[in-house]
């Protein structure tokens, strides 16, 4: 049947006509989705019009108005019917009688209805003491009766709502904060609720209050297809339970799935939470842009005053009664953060000398920037670098790698920012394994959150968890990749080991780190399941753990795992109970490994001639000798063969030969950092002259290092500065302090508290203490002061930087040239740990 038979079957029948006419249209195989939600609200439409043309009469200056879901035609089968009856105030009994001609045969007929009677004033007046009620009659159309009158109340309640929008808006958005408390997030829930949870339709419809305000606006792109996806699942729901519900249980997956013509349950809750993803992102994206936009209209006053101020003062000038100075309009504060990122107005934009489609690595470092300041990444920005960044060639450069790790390891703002990077498809172009886990739902209590969302979760708890383990970018790279083979068939586990092997050689970590990032994935179910349901006492069961690990310190790395991956599980996945076992299983295990293990020598390497020839001018000159240089020769046919093989150097080569005096270390550290360069590894070792030179220890400093951002300093410019710290004369500490004041580092989260403890046997010429923290601006040059007022000698000082976590080794004695006595070492590295965490 035709849709005008269908609407001329409504108004010859009555209301029994329009039962039987909704029913048909229902079960019409043919339409759906969008088509069936616009004639059923056509059909009753008309239906309502025929009650009202008949119960007015001659009675005029009323109409009927449909607000809501209704008003903007998009009726659900089970949807209720919001109406409006607007009258001019005449006649309140014929308006009266005419209510009840019109609300009682949609009650007989059994369906909801919330409605209303209100003359404009009336409705005007409510909608600004009630915000749900402004907001249904955002969305007002008329279906019968004076046309004017309906035309009128749009034009007056569309006006009230754009002058009133500063003050309503933020209570629209603490509505909107307060319901996703209550319901969760619809991306995330087994059993979600399609209209109220967050990302689901109520926000929707908010973002379209938001642009109906002229304030600011959504980003459109997937947005109207998103919360078509959500009606026609809200659709399929009310067909196959025949009741007005919006939460979309378990037992009723398969049967949504089946009307919509879905494979199964889990391809219904993937395209709901991916639907879902679309509002919820381009939620957070216009709410901050609404607070922009009244943060700056909140400042406009000050600036008028300061604008009248400023004439006052030139016109005064002009008089002769002062002195003008050169100035105009202010520009927008753009802050520096890293090689062509910049923080302006609160988010991450990228600099204007940016080039994404020269800087494939872009993307990660603006990322990374951004999570580390605990800033969002600009809409513009990513949008940007996703319409114009070169694919990174494979493998990775080391930037790419670190800039990964130290997004992974940002903590809670990693979250948002990787959203941003999912919202625009980076992440699957970075990560293209990462499709298959993307929005895919786990169908266990236990889970909170979707694959995708619970291996970014378990990065940002192991992120808490860095200082614990000697190679915190293998921990962070391992969360996010531990259930990466839940997007196959199988053991995830097996299927998991593969794709990290993959996924590790791409990403550029080299033959070793590979198979321990494989070993992770494979067992990173091992600890708890072991712990748990095996006999400890068995020496077998301990024997069998420390067989698959192999290493000690690839123990110390599934351990953190373990609690990282459970914590981000859920709160039954992980108790104080399943801690201990965890702990006594790893204890064990690692006397059984310890046994296998020798005792590390102090690394003792000979030197080249370059080196050589430094040392042998350090002594001649009695001052610092120094090379700063970049890998520009290109590699040989066995280097390029040895460069598929090993990573890429981060940064560039700075070679410097001091002669042996106190100082050494935070000297140069202090310098490179005032000159804004990063240390990526450092060795830091006395070196033996040959026979012929002089008598006079040399201190030899193999650096790794690269610019914040910018370019590098001269060379000149380093050793000149260098001189004068080692004689006294540069006061480092408050040249450090002033930029600090000057451009305070924003920190997301507070990092884990930095951690020193004294390596036990580690070498038997040296104490050995180990320094684990957060990496900033002048660490190593606070470590380094440390040390030298605590009176020891640092021998030799293996320093590296794995994304934004230091992990350094100090090779120290005392004055004699001796390891420290034992409460000597404890002392020292309790002192250091203090100084770090003040």
């Amino acid at each position: 049947m035709t849709s005008t038979n269908v609407r001329k079957e409504a108004e010859d029948s009555g209301p029994g006509g329009y039962a039987a006419a909704r029913l048909r249209l229902l079960t019409e195989g043919a339409r759906s989705g969008p088509p069936r939600r616009a004639a059923l609200a056509e059909l009753t439409d008309d239906w309502l019009a025929g009650l009202f043309t008949s119960g007015a009469g001659a009675l005029r200056g009323v109409s009927l108005v449909a607000v809501g879901g209704y008003g903007r035609g998009e009726l659900s089968p089970r949807s209720d019917l919001d109406l409006l009856l607007l009258h001019d105030g005449g006649d309140s009994g014929a308006v009266a009688a005419l209510a009840d001609r019109l609300w009682y045969p949609v009650w007989d007929l059994g369906l909801d209805l919330d409605h209303s009677v209100r003359t404009p004033a009336e409705a005007r007046r409510t909608a600004g003491e009630d915000l749900k009620v402004q907001l249904g009659l955002l969305d007002a159309r008329h279906i019968a009766g004076d046309l004017g009158l309906t035309a009128g109340l749009r034009t007056a309640v569309l006006a009230d709502w754009r002058n009133q929008a500063p003050k309503r808006l933020p209570e629209l958005q603490e509505l909107c904060s307060g319901r996703a408390e209550r319901q969760g997030e619809l991306q995330y829930l087994l059993e979600p609720d399609l209209k109220e949870a967050r990302g689901g339709l109520r926000d929707a419809t908010a973002l379209r209050a938001v642009a109906a305000s002229w304030l600011a606006d959504a980003p459109r792109e997937g947005l109207a297809d998103a919360r078509r996806r959500l009606l026609d699942v809200r659709d399929a729901l009310h067909l196959t339970t025949g009741r007005a519900t919006d939460r979309l249980a378990l037992q009723e997956q398969d049967q949504v799935a089946a009307e919509l013509g879905l494979l199964d349950a889990d391809t219904l809750l993937r395209q709901v939470y991916e639907s879902a993803r679309v509002i919820s992102y381009a939620s957070d994206v216009t709410w901050r842009e609404v607070g922009r936009v009244l943060r700056s209209r909140a400042v406009r006053p000050r600036l008028r005053q300061m604008a009248r101020e400023r004439s006052d003062f030139l016109r005064r000038v002009v008089a002769g009664d002062g002195r003008a100075s050169g100035g105009g309009k202010p520009g927008v504060e753009r802050s520096p953060l890293a090689e062509g990122v910049v923080e302006q107005d609160g988010e991450v934009v990228l600099a204007r000398a940016a080039r994404p489609e020269r800087d494939p690595v872009l993307p990660l470092r603006a990322a990374a920037a951004a999570a580390q300041a605990g800033l969002p990444l600009s809409l513009h920005a990513v949008r940007r670098m996703a319409a114009s960044v070169r694919p990174l060639p494979s493998p990775w450069p080391a930037e790419a790698r670190e800039q990964l790790v130290t997004l992974l390891g940002s903590g809670r703002p990693t979250v948002e920012v990787w959203e941003a990077l999912e919202a625009e498809g980076l992440v699957t172009r970075l990560l293209p394994d990462w499709e298959r886990v993307r929005c895919r739902p786990q169908r266990n209590a236990v889970h909170l959150w979707t694959v995708d969302r619970h291996l970014i979760e378990t990065a940002v708890r192991a992120s808490e968890l860095t200082r614990r383990v000697s190679r915190p970018d293998l921990l962070l790279v391992a969360a996010l990749l531990h259930d990466i083979g839940k997007g196959w068939p199988g053991d995830h586990s097996l299927a998991g080991e593969i794709i990290a092997k993959d996924v590790a050689a791409r990403i550029g970590f080299d033959r070793a780190d590979v198979a321990v990032l494989a070993t992770l994935v494979r067992h990173h179910l091992l600890l708890v399941e072991t712990a748990t349901r095996r006999d400890l006492e068995d020496p077998a069961t301990v024997r069998s753990v420390a067989e698959a690990v192999g290493t000690q310190s690839t123990l110390e790395l599934l351990h953190a795992l373990t609690e990282a991956d459970a914590l981000a599980t859920g709160p039954a996945a992980w108790s104080s109970w399943r801690g201990s076992l965890v702990a006594d299983l790893v204890r064990r295990a690692s006397a059984v490994l310890a046994g296998d293990v020798p005792d590390e020598p102090e690394p003792t390497a000979a030197p080249t001639a370059e080196q050589e020839r430094l040392a042998v001018e350090a002594i001649r000159t009695g001052g610092p000798v120094l090379t700063l240089r970049a890998q520009t020769e290109p590699p040989t046919e066995e280097g390029a063969a040895a460069a598929a093989r090993e990573p890429e150097p981060l940064g560039v080569e700075l070679l410097i030969a001091v002669p042996d005096q106190p100082g050494v270390l935070p000297s140069v550290a202090g310098v490179l950092a005032m000159h804004r360069l990063t240390v990526r590894t450092a060795e830091l070792r006395a070196l033996e002259l040959p026979h012929d030179v002089d008598d006079g220890a040399v201190l030899l400093l193999d650096w790794r290092v690269a610019a914040e951002y910018g370019s590098l300093p001269q060379a000149t410019r380093l050793r000149a500065d260098l001189v004068r710290a080692l004689d006294g004369s540069l006061d480092i500490a408050g040249r450090l302090a002033e930029r600090d004041a000057a451009y305070p580092r924003r920190r997301g989260v507070v990092p884990p508290p930095a951690r020193v403890k004294v390596a036990p046997a580690a070498s038997r010429h040296a104490t050995v203490i180990e320094v684990r923290a957060q990496d900033a601006p002048g660490l190593l040059f606070r470590i380094g002061r440390a040390l030298e007022d605590a009176k020891v000698r640092v021998r030799s000082a293996h320093v590296s930087t794995l994304g934004a976590n230091a992990v350094d080794a100090f090779y120290v004695t005392g004055p004699a040239g001796l390891p420290l006595p034992g409460e000597e070492a404890a002392s020292v590295a309790r002192r250091l740990e203090e100084t770090l965490r003040a």
